[in-house]
């Protein structure tokens, strides 16, 4: 479908898909926050608390090969608002429970609730803008997320005292129902006229080789690689380890963290912002953009191996450094998804967030994992915390090193 949406169709749009994935990802987040509380209040240990987190990452991940379908087969605008219902009553479930499995089981419905938050915008987008668009629309969305990662920040931490952990998923579970309603009712006119003035609809999916074309594309590796060793471990970080981190190896408090946390945020939101701004302009002048996404992923290794050796109270600016490179990961989504017809942009872009949110998975539980078992061997907590990053990093530079020795190209 050629993308024609201009002016107030083209922000409304945007603003319901991007409020849909500020609340995704602020609850994506939230745990590194209102850690403290819930281990304090449920008695979690590290692993719990990884297991716990990860359920979100279990269940997001699990749906993404069949959203992909529905995406391709249903349009954004039902499969969206539909599983925003589920997220909303995940919310519910969380706020109400009592113990370890109550609190997983909510989770894990909040993460099928919101698996199409980002995966739905992508498919609207590319149905209903240019292809030159694209990029700089990825990254506006990912400013929204970041928005939502700094509204799980210091406010959450303003909040707790107040309402209480409980409390606010109460309130979570109210916005996403009137995001889903937003989404369902207001988006409804612009889909109908695509679907008029297109030969091929939203909902065509037809016989044209699906999940097998896609995973049998070496381009697909090679750019799902980073997603699943390089983006997927950031995201771990990001969204639970990194409060962790400030407290524990760099002794700062809850407070300190949170605060941090929250400057990390703003500066990834900045990034993205500028990149948006950047991408087109850099693409118009013939930058390579496999070259621009290494240089990025370098940065990223780099800062991260230099937290494990750094042992100043100003470490933490690290962490700053490191979310001014995150923002070329959303070139590999965008370049990836464009490397396949329309008809296929729901699964190719399902297949890689699948990729990705396996590695955050795997992160988020076997961090927690493998520092208590170097801590159980009688390892200092601080010493467990920077062997189980290393390793992360570890893994990461071999999917740099694939990527970059990697000849396999978007049109192959």
């Amino acid at each position: 479908m050629s993308g024609t949406l201009r002016g107030v169709l083209a922000a409304r749009v945007f603003l319901c898909f991007a409020l849909g994935y500020l609340l995704s990802y602020g609850l994506r987040s939230i745990n590194a926050v209102i850690a403290p509380a819930l281990i304090q209040e449920m008695a979690l240990s590290n692993a719990d608390m990884g297991l716990l987190s990860s359920a979100y990452f279990v269940a997001f991940g699990s749906l993404q090969l069949p959203l992909g379908i529905w995406l391709d087969k249903y349009g954004p605008r039902r499969t969206e608002s539909a599983l925003l219902v589920v997220a909303a009553i995940g919310a519910a479930v969380f706020a109400m429970s009592d113990s370890l499995a109550g609190l997983w089981i909510g989770r894990a419905l909040i993460g099928i609730g919101v698996s199409a938050c980002l995966m739905a915008a992508f498919k609207a987008y590319r149905l209903w803008f240019a292809p030159e668009q694209q990029s700089q629309l990825a990254s506006w969305m990912l400013v929204a997320g970041t928005a939502g990662a700094l509204a799980a920040t210091v406010p959450v931490t303003l909040a707790l005292p107040a309402i209480g952990w409980r409390g606010i998923f109460w309130v979570v579970a109210a916005l996403l129902l009137m995001v889903s309603a937003a989404i369902f009712l207001s988006l409804r006119s612009v889909e109908r006229h695509f679907a008029a003035v297109n030969s091929t609809t939203a909902s065509g999916a037809g016989d044209d080789g699906g999940y097998r074309r896609i995973f049998a594309r070496p381009y697909f590796r090679r750019m799902a690689s980073l997603g699943m060793f390089n983006q997927g471990v950031f995201v771990a970080l990001q969204t639970l380890w990194a409060g962790p981190w400030m407290t524990t190896v760099l002794g700062k408090s809850p407070q300190e963290a949170s605060e941090i946390l929250f400057m990390l945020n703003l500066v990834l939101m900045m990034a993205y912002l500028a990149l948006g701004w950047a991408a087109p302009r850099l693409m118009a002048r013939g930058v390579n953009p496999h070259r621009l996404i290494a240089a990025g992923i370098i940065g990223m290794v780099l800062a991260q191996t230099a937290m494990l050796f750094t042992q100043s109270e100003h470490a933490w600016i690290l962490w700053l450094v490191l979310a001014l490179c995150v923002p070329v990961t959303t070139l590999v989504q965008s370049y990836l998804a464009l490397s396949f017809p329309a008809a296929l942009a729901g699964r190719a872009n399902s297949a890689y967030n699948l990729m990705l949110f396996v590695g955050a998975f795997a992160t988020q539980w076997g961090f927690g994992v493998v520092a208590d078992g170097l801590k159980a061997n009688g390892m200092q907590v601080v010493d467990a915390f920077r062997l189980t990053l290393a390793i992360a990093v570890a893994l990461q530079t071999a999917s740099l090193v694939y990527f970059v020795a990697s000849k396999a190209k978007a049109h192959d």
